[in-house]
């Protein structure tokens, strides 16, 4: 069976996509098309590039994860070394590891930029924050006076992970020589599921989502950096449930993370194992009950009381 796949930011929790994905696999789903932000685009580029589920999880399994928290010498000093690193760079941590990681992930392929793709295999998305944009690779590249050619996979994925004042904005020099600041796309969407719609799909579009049906921020605020912190996750959160109709739900595979969040670094292997379990448990209940035929039918339904 032939299928787009959509899947959703979420740090490390990422891994229990690949879970996922091998549940796919096993019932036979071939990608036509894939997206992705922040985790999500890391799982989109690699399955896009021809890697399977059980690669994907090799490589996984061997990463230490500390890396992906460049740590710099201000970094180092205690107390005061990461709020200078905020201060000064508008991030804690530089994200340079990852694109290096899935530039030679990729590079095992053969694939380079996007042009190496066939076109609207894959999208990536992230947010402009210059100029207070969505930004789709490779869709939007000409409004940059850029093309597939011009830019790398890893570089887009990079730029989509890119979580706010965790990770420094990525300064992005376009062809047009103005400067854009570049951050995780889940600032305008986590779960870009939209991307691939259509009045009458050949195809199906399966989603990849956490459990996540209400905004999950403190209730005690007493400090202003509790506030801050509270308005960001609100921001993040907010954007795709108001989103997350009937209609997404029926395809869309939500996979429970437990405590796990997205910046849990240190997971030791319980932890890998319960992630990738659980998104493999999740796609195969999925798959139980799912049927296109009965999915196309639901649409219609729904039009003609609209």
């Amino acid at each position: 069976m032939k299928a787009d796949g959509v899947f959703e930011g979420g740090g490390v929790r990422g891994i229990a996509f690949t879970g996922a994905v091998q549940a796919m696999e096993e019932h036979n789903v071939e990608w036509e098309r894939l997206a992705g932000t922040s985790a999500g685009a890391i799982i989109a580029a690699l399955l896009a590039s021809g890697y399977k589920s059980s690669e994907i999880r090799k490589k996984l399994q061997v990463i230490d994860y500390s890396k992906f928290r460049s740590k710099t010498l201000l970094n180092r000093i205690p107390f005061i070394g990461s709020f200078l690193e905020l201060i000064i760079h508008l991030g804690i941590y530089k994200n340079n590891y990852l694109e290096a990681w899935m530039d030679s992930l990729l590079s095992e392929k053969n694939i380079h930029t996007f042009a190496d793709l066939p076109a609207e295999k894959l999208k990536i998305i992230a947010s402009d924050i210059s100029n207070g944009e969505m930004l789709i690779f490779p869709d939007d590249l000409p409004h940059y006076g850029m093309s597939a050619h011009d830019v790398k996979i890893s570089t887009a994925v990079m730029m989509s992970a890119s979580i706010p004042f965790f990770y420094r904005p990525v300064i992005w020099k376009s062809n047009k020589k103005k400067k854009s600041y570049i951050l995780d796309g889940g600032l305008l969407s986590n779960f870009p599921i939209w991307l691939f719609d259509t009045d009458e799909p050949k195809f199906p579009t399966f989603g990849f989502r956490f459990v996540k049906e209400t905004i999950n921020a403190g209730a005690v605020i007493p400090t202003p950096f509790h506030l801050f912190k509270n308005i960001f996750k609100t921001m993040m959160q907010a954007h795709d449930l108001r989103h997350i109709n009937k209609e997404t739900k029926e395809r869309t595979i939500q996979i429970p993370t437990g405590t796990i969040t997205a910046t849990d670094f240190e997971l030791n292997k319980e932890e890998f194992h319960f992630l990738y379990q659980s998104g493999y448990d999740a796609a195969k209940a999925f798959l139980s009950t799912w049927s296109f035929e009965q999915h196309k039918a639901n649409r219609k339904e729904r039009m003609v009381h609209k």
